[in-house]
């Protein structure tokens, strides 16, 4: 198994990635390796202070990187020899397993959409990410960003993708798929969730439980919460802002701990012809090291190989 990490991408890359790696190998299994994007001269320092031989890793040295505010298309089409693209072409060669990055988001799903590609039926890939649901464990939220403006069929597809990834990673059985809106009745919402709520309930693959709303995005009434980008990036954001109020109060809550992105390490572009995963930009060590081990719980668990199954039948 190898893992591909771009260690130049983030706001405190090269050195929390690094580190986030050193941790991630120590935990990994001799025959799990990971192979860093990047400049390698700048690695090799980080790594010498921590007493880690570079062997441990492999490199991939690349001579440009793509920063946080550089247009994602043009970035990834001018910048052959960045970590993003020089990673992905690995990861459409076959040469590593997956690939993660805590850089530029659009260039990580303009790079997974001209390499490795959508799934065969798959109309628009989704960003997940976790939700912490109020008594134990989390669900998970789909999409986030991805898809400002989603068709019916689209956000009926979201529960398929949401579904498979609960169940094959997170061991969720038979997850419950809600559909967010502003009712729980089914002719309640705009014309697209009116129009989506029907395909949903005539997916034979999936535990569609009908609407949800807001209030029960932290409950247990559904394991996998499907929703346009936009909406969807509006509940993440507020709810990283809830974690960021807890801890500038010194408000210490175990169900707010779990709104710690660094637990997650990362969100999975989920309908890409292999696994890929986009960090935070302020990714610390700790979530550079969950990032890559959800890449290797995410490479174990086969998930594109059941999310093609799923499409193809």
């Amino acid at each position: 198994m190898k893992i591909g990490l771009d260690f130049m991408g983030g706001d405190y890359a090269p050195k929390a990635t690094v580190l986030g790696a050193i941790a991630a190998q120590q935990v990994l299994s001799p025959d799990q390796k990971i192979v860093l994007f990047g400049d390698k001269e700048q690695a090799l320092p980080i790594l010498a202070e921590q007493q880690i031989d570079a062997s441990c890793f492999e490199f991939v040295h690349c001579t440009e990187v793509i920063s946080m505010g550089e247009h994602p298309t043009k970035a990834i089409t001018q910048k052959p020899n960045s970590s993003i693209s020089v990673g992905f072409q690995y990861l459409k060669e076959g040469k590593i397993d997956s690939f993660a990055s805590a850089g530029n988001t659009g260039a990580m799903l303009v790079g997974s959409m001209f390499s490795v590609r959508a799934i065969e039926g798959v109309q628009r890939p989704a960003i997940a990410t976790n939700v912490p649901k109020l008594k134990n464990g989390f669900g998970i939220m789909l999409d986030v960003g991805a898809n400002a403006d989603c068709k019916p069929e689209v956000l009926a597809q979201f529960g398929v993708l949401g579904s498979i990834f609960a169940e094959a990673v997170y061991g969720i059985s038979n997850p419950k798929v809600g559909l967010m809106n502003i009712g729980e009745e089914e002719e309640k919402g705009n014309l697209v969730s009116q129009a989506a709520f029907p395909l949903l309930k005539d997916q034979k693959n999936i535990n569609f439980i009908g609407n949800i709303e807001g209030r029960d995005l932290f409950n247990e009434k559904a394991d996998v919460i499907v929703c346009d980008g936009f909406t969807g990036n509006v509940m993440l954001k507020l709810a990283e802002t809830f974690y960021i109020l807890t801890l500038k109060k010194g408000f210490k809550d175990e169900f707010f701990d779990r709104f710690n992105y660094e637990q997650y390490g990362g969100s999975p572009i989920l309908g890409v012809n292999a696994p890929v995963i986009i960090g935070h930009g302020i990714s610390s060590p700790e979530a550079i090291k969950n990032m890559i081990l959800l890449s290797k719980t995410m490479i174990e668990s086969k998930l594109v190989d059941k999310i093609k199954a799923a499409f193809t039948s």
